[in-house]
């Protein structure tokens, strides 16, 4: 007697979806709010000592006067006094 094999398909049971906790979405958003502010801060302090850079370099080359050296070195001052003042809050 042959013996017959019957394939029994099963049903489609979808995956459970993962349950997403608002707490953990509302953690990511505040450090990632976090991490802006410390890279705002840094850009700032970036883009000011390249106006330093960028300055010097417009002035440097062509022969410059006691007083472009002398304003130049109290426009880099001032940019460090803001950039010791922004740091310290």
């Amino acid at each position: 007697m042959a013996q017959r094999f019957e394939v029994i398909e099963e049903p489609d049971v979808p995956e459970p979806k993962p349950r997403i906790d608002p707490d953990v979405i509302l953690l990511q958003l505040r450090m990632l709010a976090q991490r802006t502010a410390i890279a705002v801060a840094d850009l700032y302090s970036l883009l000011t000592v390249a106006s330093v850079f960028c300055l010097a370099l417009l002035i440097i080359p062509h022969d410059p006067s006691s007083y472009q050296l002398a304003g130049l070195a109290g426009y880099a001052l001032f940019v460090v006094a803001i950039n010791v003042i922004v740091r310290r809050k």
